[in-house]
């Protein structure tokens, strides 16, 4: 069988509009990244250099992206039961990590360039500059607009990648105005120090967010002992163990709970209470709860103390 029953929560993503913008991102950052290897190289410039790299990465990134969108249309099986939604947030721990070792190469060649400078084209530094400047708006505004109609962290990321590509190259202009008034070069490894400070910024926060959602951390617009509370608050419940909460993907969470109730509790009463309580209040649709009584159920010390202390 190929496809599972999961009614409580789509195990599909059907992001049109992600999937149009990112390939319109990603052709117009592959043209230009070419245009600024080969515009570095010829006006020996670091700092272009150091934003083609970092350009390079938001290629890549845009690929697995695009990869991540066209898996989340795959229907769940017996082997993978919350579908392939999960690659989205593999596919941004990746490029984060990417980001991370571009910013460190970015480091290291900028250090060797302040101690041994290098002269540069001036001209043609600032005209790719500005050719980048204007093809960073363009991107950026394009996925601001996806952003408020899809919600994709792959698209979030890379907002963020051509947010610190179009202060990049900014910096770059920056730089070569610099150099064209002081006829000091050295300004150029200073710009690429700096554009790799972003870059890691960047890495470091795409990282940040993706691991805590492979961590099965608790999301962090939820305050779990709040829910617990409104849980314990539904007629019945007496406990609330075992409680879980965690995303699969961008706007996918999945609860799970183990309630104590009342034995003379009508179970179907309370966990459709619980269900559209967490539905209502918290927007929380993939929910698990399992009643239980530790007269019935074996819990141990817990149960035992439960028992003791709380019984009806």
């Amino acid at each position: 069988m190929n496809r599972y029953d999961f009614h409580h929560l789509s195990h599909v993503k059907k992001q049109n509009e992600s999937k149009k913008t990112l390939w319109i991102t990603l052709i117009l950052t592959l043209f230009f990244t070419l245009v600024e290897v080969v515009g570095g190289i010829l006006a020996n410039s670091l700092a272009l250099l150091s934003d083609s790299a970092h350009m390079l990465s938001d290629v890549l990134a845009l690929g697995l992206s695009l990869t991540a969108i066209y898996l989340s249309t795959r229907e769940s099986n017996n082997k993978y039961t919350f579908g392939y939604l999960r690659f989205e947030i593999l596919a941004s721990f990746l490029n984060g990590l990417a980001l991370i070792v571009i910013a460190i190469g970015i480091f290291i060649e900028g250090i060797k360039r302040i101690i041994n400078p290098q002269e540069i084209d001036f001209g043609l530094m600032l005209g790719v500059a500005v050719i980048g400047l204007i093809v960073n708006i363009v991107l950026t505004i394009v996925l601001i607009r996806s952003t408020k109609k899809e919600n994709n962290l792959n698209i979030k990321s890379a907002l963020w990648h051509f947010i610190g590509d179009l202060l990049n190259s900014v910096g770059v202009i920056i730089s070569a105005i610099l150099i064209y008034f002081t006829n000091l070069n050295i300004f150029d490894p200073i710009i690429s120090i700096v554009i790799g400070g972003v870059v890691f910024t960047g890495g470091a926060k795409i990282i940040r967010e993706s691991f805590l959602i492979l961590m099965e951390s608790v999301p962090e617009e939820f305050d779990l002992d709040q829910i617990r509370t409104d849980i314990g608050a539904i007629e019945g419940v007496r406990d609330i163990h075992e409680l879980h909460l965690w995303t699969i993907t961008t706007d996918h969470h999945s609860l799970t709970a183990h309630v104590f109730i009342n034995k003379e509790q009508n179970p179907f009463d309370v966990v459709s209470a619980i269900n559209q309580m967490l539905k209502d209040r918290y927007g929380l649709k993939h929910n698990t709860v399992q009643i239980e009584h530790p007269s019935i159920n074996e819990h141990g010390q817990y149960g035992y103390d439960f028992l003791n202390k709380k019984a009806p």
